[in-house]
């Protein structure tokens, strides 16, 4: 995943994220949300690559 991140739609939900967090007792800098979602569309755009090598046009967990 050492690809740059392009500037892609907000795809986590930053309220269950910063939940999530907070309930193991940390706080949720301003720019995690926005690190996060751009480690999310990597992997998306990834497992998409993967998908298509496969000569397939369904993502399976195998492609994450």
């Amino acid at each position: 995943m050492a690809k740059k991140c392009e500037k892609v739609e907000m795809m986590v939900v930053a309220s269950k994220v910063k939940a999530y967090i907070k309930s193991k007792g940390c706080m949720t800098s301003s720019d995690a949300l926005e690190a996060l979602n751009c480690r999310v569309a990597c992997l998306l755009s990834c497992a998409v690559e993967r998908t298509k090598a496969n000569k397939r046009s369904t993502v399976k967990p195998q492609d994450l």
